[in-house]
């Protein structure tokens, strides 16, 4: 197959999406919902994710199950995604256009990368993420709402950066931490608890486990974890090394030391 040709006038440029509708190719299909019920019924939806920001970067962190009303629909959804080499993206909402949208927001920005030879800001990630989220505002309003978490390592500041979304885009920047999905409050609430300023990775990770530890025990749409089937939530760090998944033996530990600890307290609540 050639590649494609353009001119001056109507080159495309580094916009993927753009680049595909030059050519004539179909974007990636969403669902469509009931026009007579307005929502998204049945749906699989992806629940609870966070990030923390600690003294080397950003640890992301989501459950793995996804709902479809009172029922489970999948156990062992990744819900934390590496964007490129140094950022991640994690989302809570819509699961199936969701995964659709960050596989294609991968590749905007790899193709962006090959297109121009130098890779996005940090905050042309987040925009441009924002703009595929804005694009599927007229889904969310039909009940496909996609809420994602993106977080990278600033190369520039040399730091680890947050940003949150709504349905029309945003992005915000969030400094610290942040949570999204069904049991974002009680994450949030756990994490603030526990950060603190200039956190080792551990500490972070630590703190991660136990906000989605809390999520899982008051809200029955967060997935705890689930020892007999060996799954448990993804955990990734993103610093100036890049980014890179926590080991699900080290997730484990960590969770069974959580629980031998609430045990040997006599906590019940």
């Amino acid at each position: 197959m050639a590649l494609p040709l353009f001119g001056a006038t109507d080159d495309p440029g580094p916009s993927f999406t753009e680049l595909l509708r030059r050519i004539g190719s179909p974007l990636p299909d969403l669902p469509v919902a009931s026009p007579a019920s307005g929502v998204a019924a049945g749906v699989p939806h992806g629940t609870t994710v966070l990030a923390v920001r600690y003294r080397e970067g950003v640890v992301m962190a989501g459950d793995r199950r996804a709902t479809a009303g009172n029922e489970i629909a999948h156990r062992s959804v990744e819900k934390v995604q590496p964007a490129d080499s140094y950022s991640g993206v994690a989302f809570a909402g819509a699961a199936s256009p969701a995964i659709e949208m960050v596989r294609l927001f991968q590749t905007q920005l790899e193709h962006y990368e090959k297109v121009e030879g130098v890779t996005l800001s940090l905050e042309g990630k987040a925009n441009q993420l924002g703009q595929m989220i804005r694009q599927n505002l007229p889904m969310a309003m039909q009940g496909f709402v996609i809420v994602p978490l993106f977080a990278g390592y600033d190369l520039l500041r040399r730091q680890g950066r947050i940003f949150t979304y709504d349905p029309t885009g945003g992005p915000y920047e969030e400094y610290d931490f942040s949570t999204t999905g069904s049991g974002g409050r009680l994450a949030r609430t756990a994490i603030k608890l526990a950060f603190r300023e200039g956190m080792s990775r551990d500490q972070a990770v630590e703190s991660a486990i136990e906000a989605l530890y809390e999520a899982a025990d008051e809200d029955t749409a967060t997935g705890g974890p689930d020892p007999v089937r060996g799954i448990y939530p993804t955990v990734a760090t993103i610093t100036e090394t890049g980014f890179e998944r926590v080991p699900d033996e080290e997730v484990a530990q960590s969770f069974r030391t959580l629980i031998e600890r609430r045990t040997s307290e006599g906590r019940r609540t």
